[in-house]
């Protein structure tokens, strides 16, 4: 199987699946995997060390650069078609979509070569520009041979949107190196709940801060911990002067991320909508077990009562019950440990390159 990885965003999940992923495709002999990066990707140096043919584009680094480089988008899909056909790649594989992701698709097509991507949210999340949103999705569908969900909700909501499209479905893995997981030990207490990602409407801060009231009713030592980028009180006034709650509005570097999961007695997901969240497969990985709201791909994700506990639904009171489970120091060790015992599935990337290859097979792509 011949591979083109096509990631052109700076920071976040999409640059640690892609590193995850290559690096599990290097070590195979039935595959020859080529890349196209950012130039200005935080982790391009670490995958650039794999040793594989490598195009660093230059894209931009802030929303004016965005603008003044859109001139610059036709010549570089003439640059990714062209390192694609140069590689006799069987597909490019998007492994997050891009601002010009939609841009660029269409000219894949046009020059004969598979394009795949993997498809994170099959709709906008509440609050999103769900106009340019769905623009963006159509066009990527309209280019693709086949798409690639990250769990079985999404998968459902791209066959119905497109029912004449080969839909195939992987496990959202722990995409963080091997090594940095081993590297950091849990340390943290029964009570101690942590929310880290994005700060955005549909995470239910809100939810969180009124459960969380409830909760310190009844264990007035839970202590909770909220990191990430955005605003919190914008999203849930008061949120920041309970007792117990200590809010870090920082964009989290990717060597610390690890330390920061691994120091959480368990993580929170408050969420009123969602798809998957690979924080959640990188807390199993770590041995920490999740509290999440029952939405979306979380309840996949998640299973109650052997790896964390699932609300009984999207509301304070029950969220509130689902936190109060892991405030028990029994029940939260037992929990921690059916989470390791879910994390090495899910920090076994030799097995995600696997699917990912027998689901790009599945649909004619590499035949002989």
């Amino acid at each position: 199987m011949r591979l083109l990885f096509w990631y052109w965003g700076r920071r976040g999940a999409g640059g640690q699946l892609t590193l995850s992923l290559a690096e599990a495709l290097a070590r195979r002999p039935d595959t020859a995997l080529a890349l196209s990066l950012s130039l200005q990707a935080d982790l391009l140096a670490e995958t650039a060390a794999l040793g594989l043919p490598t195009d660093a584009v230059d894209t931009y680094g802030s929303a004016a650069g965005f603008v003044l480089n859109l001139p610059r988008v036709p010549f570089l899909a003439r640059r990714l078609a062209a390192q694609a056909l140069a590689h006799r790649a069987d597909a490019v594989v998007s492994v997050m979509t891009h601002l010009w992701t939609p841009l660029v698709a269409p000219t894949l097509r046009r020059a004969g070569v598979a394009f795949v991507p993997l498809v994170h949210d099959a709709a906008p999340h509440p609050g999103d520009p769900g106009l340019w949103w769905d623009w963006r999705l159509g066009r990527e569908l309209d280019a693709a041979s086949m798409a690639i969900a990250l769990s079985g909700a999404v998968e459902a909501a791209l066959r119905a949107r497109r029912p004449d499209l080969p839909v195939a479905r992987l496990r959202l893995g722990a995409h963080l190196p091997a090594a940095a997981l081993r590297a950091a030990t849990p340390t943290g207490p029964a009570g101690d709940f942590l929310l880290f990602g994005r700060l955005r409407a549909y995470k239910g801060l809100d939810l969180l801060r009124d459960a969380f009231r409830l909760l310190r009713q009844r264990h007035p030592g839970a202590r909770l911990r909220v990191v990430g980028e955005g605003d919190a009180e914008a999203l849930a006034p008061g949120l920041s002067a309970l007792e117990g709650v200590r809010v870090e509005p920082h964009w989290v570097a990717e060597h610390d991320i690890p330390h920061l999961l691994a120091a959480a007695g368990a993580l929170v997901l408050p969420y009123r909508e969602a798809s998957q969240s690979g924080v959640v497969s990188l807390a199993h990985a770590l041995g920490v077990p999740v509290v999440a709201t029952p939405v979306g791909g979380l309840a996949e994700q998640v299973t109650d009562g052997v790896d964390g506990a699932v609300a009984a639904a999207a509301e304070p009171a029950a969220l509130a019950e689902a936190m109060a489970r892991l405030c028990d120091p029994a029940e939260r060790d037992r929990l921690a440990a059916g989470a390791r015992r879910t994390g090495r599935a899910l920090a076994d990337w030799d097995a995600q390159a696997a699917a990912l290859l027998a689901a790009l097979r599945g649909t004619g792509i590499g035949a002989a």
